[in-house]
């Protein structure tokens, strides 16, 4: 899962322009947003399309168990090592 995360890593800094951070700079339990990377809810949108795209799996905006599964790198990439698994 460790290629998954570094996937995730990227992506983030792609789909968000975030050209300053290189994957090591984003720790995988960190939160991504407020005090931890200071993401925000355009950034989780966004971010959200983005892992459509890339991994095949839809987020619903409006389930309530999203904010857990887009707390850390680790949280979405066990969302996404469960529901690629599934699909």
């Amino acid at each position: 899962m460790s290629q998954l995360k570094l996937e995730i890593r990227q992506l983030i800094i792609d789909a968000l322009g975030l050209e300053d951070l290189s994957p090591d700079d984003i720790v995988a339990d960190q939160p991504l947003f407020g005090e931890g990377l200071g993401l925000d809810s355009v950034d989780a949108l966004e971010l959200g399309l983005a892992i459509q795209k890339r991994f095949g799996i839809k987020i619903d905006a409006d389930a309530k168990d999203t904010r857990t599964h887009f707390a850390s790198v680790d949280s979405l990439a066990a969302y996404i090592h469960a529901n690629r698994a599934v699909a």
